[in-house]
């Protein structure tokens, strides 16, 4: 069963997360990339929204199990593969060429949250959930990749305060800040937000994947060069 899936709403391609926390792993990788592939392939969708149908979480990042596991069997390739892939992912949303829209329904942590913030735009729920980097507290630090392009989404003073003490941010401070769009009443009001915002855009995709790729052609340089070798060498975890 697949863990991400799509459908047509007029003109905009809904992506739904649909395994619960939604965690981060090869399956995710693959479902995700083909969505994306599917939907770039369609002429008439002009905007994407990608949200989870989880009524808790919209993603809480790195399927930990899926890594402990793996590491327990010193299966590093496969570590290697994924990693790779996540980048991927990151790097398809960060180049699209049609506007990404996150609806952050829930909770957004960690992969989820940097995630989120490789989309063009986002909305999040007011009344639920929270979005924050519990990275330093967990030992599993930012790829330089994952550090350039959350950049792009938070403000350098907010990003500082998040990025070094993993606080947990609610929707109305996301909003106060101008990381998302607006913090919405609740899961009705995030979704028409979302897909009303995603039916104002109807843009060519020649010219707008162009600008997206000028745009953040620094960070993807940054993440094809100097992420690789924190990757091969599996720099995961960094302890006392």
């Amino acid at each position: 069963m697949a863990v991400v899936e799509w459908k047509k709403d007029e003109s905009v391609a809904l992506v739904t997360m649909t395994n619960g926390e939604n965690r981060h792993n090869p399956d995710f990788v693959k479902d995700m990339l083909g969505c994306l592939e599917q939907i770039k392939a369609d002429a008439d969708i002009k905007a994407v929204v990608v949200t989870s149908n989880d009524p808790k979480n919209f993603c809480l990042g790195v399927d930990i199990n899926w890594l402990g596991g793996r590491m327990g069997e010193k299966d590093m390739e496969s570590i290697k593969k994924w990693m790779y892939g996540m980048n991927d992912v990151f790097k398809a949303f960060l180049l699209f060429p049609k506007p990404v829209i996150a609806a952050i329904n829930g909770h957004a942590f960690g992969n989820g949250a940097i995630m989120a913030c490789s989309c063009d735009f986002r909305f999040m729920r007011a009344d639920r959930g929270f979005f924050c980097f519990p990275e330093v507290t967990i030992g599993i630090p930012f790829l330089p990749g994952m550090i350039a392009f959350v950049r792009k989404a938070l403000p350098e003073y907010k990003f500082n305060e998040m990025y070094l003490t993993g606080k947990r941010v609610g929707a109305a401070e996301l909003a106060q800040h101008g990381i998302i769009e607006k913090a919405s009443a609740g899961q009705d009001e995030l979704m028409a937000d979302a897909v009303g915002f995603a039916k104002t855009l109807s843009l060519k995709p020649g010219i707008f994947g162009e600008m997206k790729k000028r745009k953040h052609k620094a960070i993807i340089d940054i993440m094809d060069r100097e992420d690789p070798p924190y990757v091969d060498s599996l720099f995961l975890m960094v302890q006392d």
